[in-house]
């Protein structure tokens, strides 16, 4: 039951001359993917009618879609005026998900910014109190919002930091974004151990049913000594994580996420090569 899919469109749905929305969801079910991520990156600007008519094609495919709210963000900003910003970008968002007939709503949380760490992660926590309480009074409580683990250091998104949000409420749900933790970290998911150390911390924190379809980002990703750098492909040598041991935990575990592939160019397909990956450790592992 792990849904496997893409954050926007590849450069080879360009290519062969496709440019709409509502195509990408026969593109998409035409590969043998199952979900897609739809990008809400420079803001929300979306009449309903649009919203409406690329649900329609996602709902007609049995494609299920979820949304990236603005990339700009912060609930760290020590700025009431910038939180009200945030606030609305996440709502707007929520609201035109729900036109499209999604459940996910993906968000980054904040930018530590001059604050001592835990003073920004203490604020981020009370706006997100707010938020919630927001999400309930705008009737969007049946959607999950999932704060996303980021990849610079100065960025407010631990794994430690996202599951304390997520315990604010269960209309939070986890974005894992595993080449963020990966950059932030420096390399340090290589083994099935190393996945299933943060996969068994969040089931132990949150409860095994809350996790069980929890939402993940995955990409390699090139970094430095401040975490991220740029997003890369499943070609890419260098610089990991690698799938096949996530795919080993999440089957061990008997975990089933949403996975999106954000791969820089090739993330239709380099979401196929992991569903197929999976299907093989999982085939293998029930023989």
């Amino acid at each position: 039951m792990i849904l496997f899919g893409p954050s926007g469109n590849s450069e080879s749905f360009y290519a062969k001359g496709f440019s709409h929305t509502e195509q990408s969801a026969k593109y998409v079910k035409d590969m043998g993917l199952d979900c897609f991520e739809y990008s809400f990156g420079r803001g929300v600007r979306m009449s309903e009618a649009k919203a409406v008519s690329i649900g329609d094609a996602f709902r007609e495919q049995g494609v299920e879609i979820s949304v990236h709210a603005p990339y700009y963000i912060n609930f760290a900003n020590p700025s009431d005026e910038s939180a009200q910003n945030s606030y609305n970008y996440v709502l707007d968002s929520g609201r035109v998900l729900k036109q499209m007939g999604g459940k996910r709503c993906v968000f980054h949380s904040a930018t530590q910014g001059k604050m001592e760490r835990e003073a920004a992660v203490a604020l981020t926590e009370e706006r997100l109190k707010v938020l919630r309480d927001y999400i309930y009074m705008n009737d969007l409580q049946d959607l999950y919002f999932c704060p996303e683990t980021m990849g610079k250091i100065a960025q407010i998104g631990t794994l430690e930091e996202i599951v304390r949000f997520c315990k604010i409420d269960e209309v939070f749900l986890p974005c894992v974004d595993f080449g963020h933790l990966n950059a932030r970290e420096q390399g340090s998911l290589k083994t099935v151990s190393d996945y299933k150390e943060r996969l068994e911390y969040m089931v132990a924190e949150l409860g095994y049913e809350r996790v069980k379809h929890f939402h993940v980002h995955f990409s390699k990703i090139q970094y430095s000594a401040k975490g991220e750098v740029r997003h890369l492909t499943f070609a890419d040598t260098q610089y990991g994580p690698e799938f096949e041991p996530l795919a080993a935990a999440l089957a061990e575990l008997k975990l089933e996420p949403y996975i999106v592939s954000e791969s820089a160019g090739t993330q239709a397909e380099d979401a196929l090569a992991m569903k197929e990956c999976y299907r093989r450790i999982f085939s293998a592992q029930n023989e």
